[in-house]
């Protein structure tokens, strides 16, 4: 048998039908671009999913798959898939966002806010095909329920929505039906049945969800600025909040967004207005409804491997969503990398491209061509401390990090001893400035509490989730939020949510026309500024004690609350200044409650809690 015949049935374990079936090149332990992206075979094959009829049509529902691969896959050639599947591939729909100026109840007021526009993929537009497909790979990207050519109704993130992926696994698999546009069977012939799904936003949400429902086949995913759960991305401890930059949006928004199929009102109106009542957002409790749409709840069914990527400064897709889910794989020992950096919401493509596709073609060779490519044996986690400063480590957190406690004092001092005697201070509640208008505030404000170490003797780095306790009472008002925000002052030169141009064309794959297969290399954009929110932390003070059950408040009786930030990784400077920020409403994320809530803060009952590599804080 030829070599290139016995690499087919080593990397398979699918014996060719005759001895000169095309086969993949191997070298230096990597697939080889040996197949032609120009004369790939494209095809859309229907996909049935059973048991599922969201839309109650009487038929089950079926997700469109958009499939490219080698054409020698025409000839015998077995090949592994990369999945994509999303909502956006059609586009979306122009919807409103929900009011967030509320009257004293909690019922909004008479105002609408436009909703921003999401960003929609074109099919075959990414690098997948141009890098992955003559490296002996098919590109299948999945339209999910409700969205353009499929069926059925979007329920944003539910098991319904998860079986559409699903759907075409098993298809894949030999395990499901699937048709073409003329109604005729199809069958995937040329597949090995092993899949990688990836994605950014809710296109890496969704291999999330089809992991946890453990079907064979699905070998890993790589989930990128994704969901780990929905209410953590519209609720937060009791408290309805907004992801970043899209105040007022909430799941039945997003659910009319992605409703894009044909005659979608009628087939899918009732369900949505379903949506919208059993979400709640009169007391952001967790409930069913939310429960339904943790994955965390099933991730022992996870037999993927994990390649999890999330911007730490992603105030989108929070990032107690890659955080929580971490933690979860690795009680469970599920293989994963992870990769942490300065962006916001974004994939690592457009900013550490070479680097990104090395790691990436090693994760899949080793995944789904069951290759020895050494990626496994690197450092599990990459994490970028500061725009372009990276650094490999054994996992995260970072070893060593033990909590360490800050105690709030007088004379708005954070130390590290506590001061039971600090006089109690008041703040009052506002909805018209923004917590970074808070934060620059200099002086005493009369619309928060300030709370600042000293200048540190030596770098203080965090690798974690921290978590603040406050002792407070609350009266005169309706607004039940309390905002904790963690603070760097000091003068620095840090990433500002931008991409900029290097000036370099980095071509990284076969190109067709209208697609070069090369991109201009990008770097994350910074600016010098005096200050920054590290990360932020939101409780509605009626769920002080669980998420699911609102309990009334006495106005003027003093309560504990304890409350988790964001998780982070972040390194405060040597002469910086780390501060602690108490807020009500925090004008970009949280409701708005008339104002005039007045807090009153027990200081010397109150800490702030920070997970510092090696446990280790200097004296202050």
């Amino acid at each position: 048998m030829p070599m290139a015949a016995l690499l087919v049935v080593a990397l398979s374990g699918t014996a060719p039908a005759r001895a000169d079936t095309p086969a993949v090149k191997i070298e230096n332990n990597a697939t080889q671009p040996v197949f032609s992206r120009a004369d790939a075979v494209k095809q859309t094959v229907f996909v049935e999913v059973e048991g599922i009829d969201s839309d109650n049509d009487g038929r089950p529902d079926r997700v469109a798959v958009d499939i490219l691969r080698p054409k020698e896959t025409d000839q015998g050639l077995k090949v592994p898939v990369i999945m994509e599947a999303s909502p956006y591939f059609a586009g979306g729909n122009d919807v409103a966002n929900h009011p967030v100026d509320v009257d004293a109840t909690g019922h909004p007021l008479p105002a609408m806010t436009a909703m921003a526009d999401k960003v929609a993929a074109e099919p075959f537009d990414g690098y997948y095909d141009n890098y992955f497909l003559p490296r002996g790979y098919a590109v299948a990207l999945v339209e999910n329920l409700g969205s353009g050519r499929a069926t059925g109704c979007p329920t944003s993130g539910d098991r319904n929505e998860t079986a559409g992926p699903k759907a075409a696994i098993d298809w894949l698999n030999g395990r499901a039906k699937g048709f073409d546009a003329d109604g005729n069977p199809v069958e995937a012939t040329w597949s090995t049945g092993k899949v990688g799904m990836i994605g950014v936003s809710y296109n890496g949400t969704l291999p999330n969800a089809v992991a946890t429902t453990g079907v064979e086949g699905l070998k890993t995913i790589v989930p990128i600025a994704s969901i780990s759960s929905w209410y953590d991305y519209y609720r937060a401890n009791g408290g309805v909040l907004a992801p970043g930059g899209f105040q007022g949006e909430d799941l039945d928004v997003l659910a009319k967004y992605v409703l894009t199929r044909e005659n979608g009102q009628n087939a899918c109106g009732a369900l949505i207005d379903r949506i919208t009542t059993a979400q709640d957002r009169l007391t952001g409790d967790y409930s069913a409804f939310w429960d339904a749409r943790n994955y965390l709840n099933d991730v022992g069914k996870v037999k993927a491997s994990v390649f999890l990527v999330h911007g730490l400064n992603d105030w989108n897709v929070k990032t107690k969503q890659f955080a929580q889910w971490w933690n979860a794989l690795a009680k469970r020992h599920v293989p994963r990398k992870i990769w942490l950096h300065q962006g916001t919401h974004m994939s690592p493509f457009n900013f550490r491209t070479a680097e990104w596709l090395r790691q990436l073609h090693g994760w899949f060779d080793y995944w789904l061509y069951g290759m020895d490519s050494g990626i496994m044996r690197e450092p599990q986690a990459d994490v970028e401390i500061a725009p372009g400063q990276w650094g490999r480590h054994a996992s995260w957190p970072l070893s060593g990090s033990a909590t360490v406690p800050l105690w709030l004092g007088s004379g708005s001092k954070l130390g590290l001893t506590p001061n039971p005697l600090a006089a109690k201070e008041t703040f009052t509640d506002q909805k018209i400035r923004t917590a970074e208008q808070l934060v620059e505030a200099t002086g005493a404000d009369p619309n928060r509490l300030a709370y600042l170490t000293g200048d540190l003797p030596a770098d203080v780095r965090i690798s974690g989730t921290p978590t603040v306790s406050v002792r407070a009472s609350l009266t005169d008002g309706a607004s039940p939020y309390l905002t904790a925000l963690l603070v760097d002052y000091g003068t620095d030169v840090r990433a500002n949510g931008t991409l900029l141009s290097t000036g370099e064309t980095y071509c990284y794959g076969q190109g067709i026309p209208g697609d070069t297969g090369c991109t201009t290399l990008r770097r994350l954009g910074t600016a010098t500024t005096p200050y920054k929110i590290v990360t932020r932390g939101w409780l509605d003070v009626r769920n002080r004690h669980r998420p699911d059950r609102t309990e009334a408040l006495r106005a003027g009786k003093e309560y504990t609350f304890t409350w988790d930030f964001q998780p982070t990784d972040y390194l405060f400077k040597k002469g910086h200044r780390l501060g602690l920020v108490i807020i009500s409403t925090d004008y970009d994320y949280t409701l708005r409650y008339p104002p005039g809530t007045r807090i009153t803060v027990s200081p010397g009952r109150s800490s702030l809690r920070l997970p510092v590599v090696l446990g280790r804080m200097p004296q202050l």
